[in-house]
């Protein structure tokens, strides 16, 4: 039985803080109310601390198949959990790619058998697989996941006319990653001649410009306007993209837009001192735009936040920068670094909760999660805002073994994550009771 009595909590919910005990029943919340005289099988004494839903990670890179020597849906599901995120929505560029239904099918089952949070997954599209993306019912997948300009193969789509087909067609969610791939090449040849074999990190931001991201993301969001196509722009990372985008409550808009927690908390400074290990693509810009996109969250231009988490190997990272490998590794740091930015001021607590949270299952239309709400599954994380923690490679539960937040001390710790009511991880430890579900989406 998964009975659980949480007492002496703080919620954060909905835009409200208020102290409340919370009883699980059978996976689900059943009651809040500020004292629960009940019995459980389990009891937590929150002392005081806070009480968030579990974040609702909706990008994330977990490898399977064909990359797993970088991470595996089990791997990295492990790591996602000790960061307080109790689902998550996978990419489909792996290998083979998930781009056909006997495909996407394989990757549910692969969740299925090794997942460690709540999980759903993407139909890629890709440059001839329109018809698989036509016959793509709602529900059946996170969304379709189109790389408009930034990707390799045949998951490279920036043909005009196969991207028009694909946004009128296309059921349910479509997300992009939206750069120009010529206008990236012609910026690195310009790099190449500048520097040579010998091009800095710093000439990162340059070359993943802030042209080449408003090329591609001011024609997906045309396209979306033509056909009347649910889009939601993953990893925005500028000012002048931000135009495209209006403010308000995300259940008004058929156009969304998400910010990445590193594109939040680095900028164009951090270079010198991370290097390639926060190489990724769209690139880390100036800090105008990291201000510009903090200050887009907090006047609600942006909807959603989100991780991209990515990993890479260390040998992969730890090459001179034309070679080296673009993608983070996330999920166990990214809601402590977002709490890092409320201990700050930068962003309200109720405000990163909202963005990682509550517009993730209102915009994917989420069946009973992302909320603490009676009757939805008690998906959520016991947060410590007075324990604050040092991250260091040997806490790294991640297969590629490091993080870019390595040495730097964030805003809280994940003291425990409960998922569909049972305690999966507690006190720095995974407790190895696994009981996860596919996310289910409404097909309205």
């Amino acid at each position: 039985m998964n009975d659980l009595l949480i007492r002496n909590a703080t919620l954060v919910n909905e835009g409200r803080r208020w102290e409340s005990d919370v009883l699980v029943k059978g996976g689900r919340i059943e009651k809040l109310a500020s004292s629960i005289d009940a019995e459980a099988t389990r009891e937590i004494d929150a002392g005081g601390k806070l009480v968030l839903p579990g974040m609702i990670d909706d990008q994330v890179h977990f490898r399977e198949p064909g990359l797993t020597h970088k991470g595996d849906i089990e791997s990295e599901s492990r790591a996602a959990v000790a960061g307080g995120i109790t689902s998550f929505m996978e990419m489909p560029n792996t290998n083979p790619t998930t781009t056909s239904a006997e495909r996407l099918a394989e990757k549910y089952a692969l969740g299925s058998a090794k997942a460690w949070a709540n999980y759903a997954f993407y139909m890629g599209a890709t440059n001839d697989n329109i018809e698989e993306i036509k016959r793509l019912k709602l529900g059946q997948a996170a969304g379709v996941k189109v790389f408009m300009g930034a990707s390799t193969g045949n998951m490279l789509v920036d043909n005009p006319a196969t991207l028009d087909d694909i946004f009128r067609h296309a059921p349910g969610i479509v997300t992009t990653h939206c750069e120009d791939s010529p206008m990236i090449a012609a910026n690195h040849a310009a790099a190449q001649e500048k520097y040579g074999d010998h091009i800095p990190i710093t000439a990162h931001p340059e070359i993943r410009s802030e042209e080449a991201c408003w090329k591609s993301s001011s024609f997906a969001v045309e396209l979306a306007k033509r056909h009347g196509t649910r889009l939601h722009v993953l990893h925005l990372t500028t000012a002048r993209e931000l135009e495209l985008f209006a403010p308000g409550p995300v259940e008004d808009k058929q156009i969304t837009v998400e910010a990445c927690v590193h594109h939040l908390f680095f900028d164009q400074t951090s270079y010198p001192e991370k290097g390639n290990f926060i190489k990724c693509n769209p690139a880390i810009k100036r800090p105008e735009d990291r201000q510009a996109l903090i200050k887009a969250v907090a006047e609600g231009r942006i909807d959603a936040i989100a991780t991209d988490h990515a990993p890479h190997t260390l040998a992969e990272k730890e090459v001179p920068y034309p070679r080296a490998a673009a993608g983070l590794p996330l999920v166990q740091d990214a809601l402590c670094a977002l709490l890092e930015l409320v201990r700050r001021g930068e962003l309200s607590l109720e405000m990163a909760v909202d963005r990682t949270s509550h517009n993730i299952a209102r915009r994917y239309q989420v069946i009973d999660r992302g909320f603490l709400r009676e009757g939805y599954w008690a998906d959520l994380v016991i947060m410590d805002m007075e324990n604050r923690r040092t991250v260091s490679r040997d806490q790294v539960l991640s297969r590629c073994g490091w993080s870019p937040f390595e040495g730097l001390t964030l805003g809280a710790t994940v003291d425990t994550t409960v998922i569909n009511g049972y305690v999966a991880y507690e006190q720095g430890q995974l407790t190895e009771q696994r009981a996860v579900q596919p996310i289910q989406f409404s097909e309205s």
